[in-house]
């Protein structure tokens, strides 16, 4: 996880002693960005820019088989699931609304892998576990997503390599690829990157090599 706006200083106090200065969150285990706040007023005008959603935020993930259409927009509504406090689904009637923009940058497969698709996010709105439940939602959970993923995985044929990559690989593939916004005291637009990690790029580089 990448942090800017650190300082050895004493950073924002708005998020408590136990979380100071983290100005937004991302979801346990998922790897990039996050925006550390060095100060009260900074912190304030960073959680505005991320309650008006004009924050430019870009994810990566890898999910199973192939979307359809395979760039688009996935516009719902979510709320907390009915049978598990602990999880979000798409709500029919209620919830907040949730915009998901996406498009396929790759697809993977052939007779020795499952089909993966390797997968841009663009978000218009930030709810709770958004992109691993519009994923969940079309049919093409995340890779590694204990949560709302594949429960058990059985394959009649697969590359035993890529087996244990994939048994190794212990979290959701997902990664917040970039940060963009309006800086609080420079009031310029400024954009940070975010390279995937090592597990990730692992797991990516092994099915660009096969499956070419």
């Amino acid at each position: 996880m990448d942090c800017y706006f650190t300082t050895k200083k004493k950073l924002s106090s708005i998020g408590g002693k136990l979380r100071p200065g983290i100005v937004h969150r991302i979801d346990k285990d998922t790897s990039g960005l996050v925006v550390i706040a060095k100060n009260n007023i900074s912190h304030e005008k960073l959680s505005n820019q991320f309650s008006n959603h004009s924050i430019k935020r870009v994810y990566q993930t890898l999910i199973w088989g192939k979307l359809r259409p395979q760039f688009g927009k996935i516009e719902t509504l979510i709320t907390r699931s009915s049978k598990n406090r602990q999880l979000m689904e798409v709500g029919l009637t209620k919830g907040k609304k949730a915009i998901t923009n996406y498009k396929t940058l790759e697809v993977f497969e052939n007779d020795k892998i499952p089909t993966f698709s390797f997968i841009e996010c663009k978000l218009e709105t930030g709810r709770t576990h958004q992109i691993r439940v519009h994923m969940s939602y079309k049919g093409n959970p995340l890779i590694g997503d204990k949560k709302y993923g594949k429960k058990r995985l059985q394959f009649k044929k697969i590359n035993k390599k890529f087996e244990k990559i994939l048994s190794n690989f212990d979290r959701q593939a997902l990664h917040a690829k970039s940060l963009g916004f309006i800086h609080p005291t420079k009031n310029s637009f400024v954009n940070f990157e975010s390279k995937l990690p090592k597990d990730f790029k692992k797991m990516l580089d092994f099915l660009e090599k096969f499956s070419n």
